[in-house]
C-alpha cells in the first residue's frame, strides 16, 4: 500500500516493462538484422523471400491491428531504451557489412532520401500541399555547395549553411504564385518550377551545363580527409563509411526537427491546413504563413540533402535533379505513410533499395518494383505505417 493510499503491484509493473524492453530489442534488432540481410544477399530467391517475409508483417499489422498497437505501446513505454539501442545500431552498422563499398553506398543514399520525403513530408503529409519541386531544391542546394567549393575554396561546413540559405530563398519565390493556386494547379505550378530549375542547370555556362560540376573536394574534420577510410580499434571500414554517418547525422536532425515541428503550433496549424483551409483561416490561422513555412523547410532540409551527396559523388550534373526524383520522392512518402516519420523513412528506404536489389531482372526491374510496391499499398492503402491521431493528452 502507498501513502496515497493506492495499491501498486511492483512486480506486475516490472514485468511489464521487461516485456517493453524485450519487444523493442526484438523489432529493432530483427528489422536492423532483416535489411543487413537484404543488403548483403545477391541471391533472387533470398531476396524474394524477404519481400515476401516483409508483406506477411504488414498483412499482420493490417488484419490484427492490436499488435502493432501492442508494439506502438511498448514504444512509447520504453523511449529512452529505444533511442538508445537505435543510436547503437546506427552506429555499429557498418561494422556488420564485411566492408562492403556498394552495401554502404546504398545506405548513404536511402538516408539522403529518408531526409528529401521527411522534407516533403512537411508539406504533403502536414499541410496537403503538393509540391514535385523537391528535387530542384535538393538540385539547388548541390549546385550552390559545390561552386563555393570549387570556386571559391570554401569548406563543407560553410558550405552548408549557404546552400540551405540559398535554397530557402528560392522556396519563398515558388510559394508566392503557389499561394494564389491550389490542388492540380499548386501542383503544376512546382512541375513547372522543378522543370525550369533543370533546364537552366542544363543551359547555363557558368553550372557546367550539360556536362556538370567535377572535382567537388572530399570535406575534412579534425585533418580527416573523408575520402580516407575509417580505422577504429583495427577495424577499417571503407571510405564511404565517412558520409554515413554525416548522413546518419542528418537523418536524426530531421527527426528532431520533425517531431518538434509535428508537436507545435506549426505542425497544428498544419495539420487543420490539411483537414479545412477555410475552417483553419477562420480559426485565426494565417495560410499564406504556414503555406509559406512549409515551403521553406521543405527547402531548407532539402539543401542541406544535396549538398552532402554532391560531395560524397564529387560528381553532379542536371541529370541528377530531374523531375523524376521529385516524383520518386512524393512516391515515398505516400507508399511510407505520410504525416508519419517512421514511415517515410521506411518508404524512402525500401524504394531506394528495390530497383537496386531488383537489377537481376534487367529492363523488368522498374516494372517488378511497380508491382510490388501495388502489392504493399494493397496490403496497407494508407501507407506501410499510417499517420496515427494525434495525442492530446500527456506530452510525448
Amino acid at each position: 500500500m502507498s501513502h496515497t493510499g493506492i495499491e501498486t503491484d511492483v512486480p506486475a509493473v516490472r514485468q511489464g516493462g521487461a516485456t517493453n524492453a524485450a519487444i523493442v530489442a526484438a523489432v529493432e534488432i530483427g528489422g536492423a538484422a532483416l535489411l543487413g540481410a537484404f543488403l548483403l544477399s545477391d541471391k533472387t530467391a533470398i531476396i524474394v523471400a524477404l519481400l515476401a517475409g516483409m508483406g506477411a508483417i504488414f498483412a499482420v499489422l493490417q488484419l490484427r491491428p492490436r499488435v502493432e498497437e501492442r508494439i506502438v505501446a511498448a514504444f512509447r513505454d520504453q523511449r529512452r531504451l529505444s533511442m538508445a539501442l537505435g543510436a547503437v545500431i546506427v552506429l555499429t552498422y557498418p561494422f556488420f557489412m564485411n566492408g562492403s563499398s556498394y552495401v554502404l553506398h546504398l545506405l548513404i543514399v536511402a538516408q539522403l532520401y529518408a531526409v528529401l520525403a521527411l522534407a516533403l513530408n512537411f508539406q504533403l503529409g502536414s499541410a496537403n500541399i503538393p509540391n514535385f519541386a523537391t528535387g530542384a531544391s535538393y538540385g539547388i542546394g548541390a549546385y550552390t555547395s559545390a561552386l563555393l567549393a570549387i570556386n571559391f575554396g570554401i569548406s563543407f561546413w560553410w558550405t552548408l549553411p549557404a546552400s540551405a540559405v540559398v535554397a530557402t530563398v528560392f522556396g519563398f519565390l515558388l510559394g508566392f504564385p503557389s499561394m494564389r493556386t491550389k490542388d492540380s494547379y499548386l501542383a503544376l505550378v512546382t512541375i513547372a518550377f522543378a522543370i525550369v530549375v533543370h533546364q537552366l542547370l542544363n543551359n547555363f555556362a557558368w553550372t557546367g551545363g550539360a556536362n556538370g560540376l567535377v572535382g567537388i573536394p572530399a570535406p575534412t574534420l579534425f585533418g580527416h580527409s573523408f575520402a580516407q577510410p575509417i580505422v577504429i580499434f583495427g577495424w577499417r571500414l571503407p571510405s564511404q563509411a565517412n558520409f554515413y554517418y554525416l548522413a546518419a547525422a542528418l537523418v536524426c536532425l530531421s527527426i528532431v526537427a520533425a517531431k518538434r515541428l509535428h508537436e507545435s503550433r506549426v505542425g497544428l496549424a498544419w495539420n487543420a491546413l490539411r483537414a479545412d483551409p477555410l475552417a483553419a483561416r477562420c480559426q485565426g490561422i494565417d495560410i499564406v504563413r504556414y503555406k509559406m513555412l512549409a515551403f521553406g523547410v521543405d527547402a531548407f532540409l532539402a539543401a542541406f540533402a544535396g549538398t552532402i551527396y554532391a560531395f560524397y559523388v564529387s560528381y553532379i550534373s542536371p541529370d541528377n535533379f530531374t523531375f523524376l526524383v521529385s516524383v520518386t520522392i512524393m512516391t515515398m512518402v505516400i507508399v511510407g505513410g505520410m504525416d508519419n516519420t517512421l514511415g517515410v523513412i521506411i518508404g524512402a528506404f525500401l524504394l531506394t533499395m528495390l530497383p537496386e536489389k531488383l537489377r537481376i531482372f534487367s529492363d523488368y526491374r522498374l516494372l517488378f518494383v511497380g508491382v510490388i510496391v501495388i502489392l504493399f499499398l494493397i496490403l496497407r492503402p494508407q501507407g506501410l505505417f499510417p499517420q496515427r491521431a494525434r495525442n492530446y493528452g500527456a506530452h510525448q
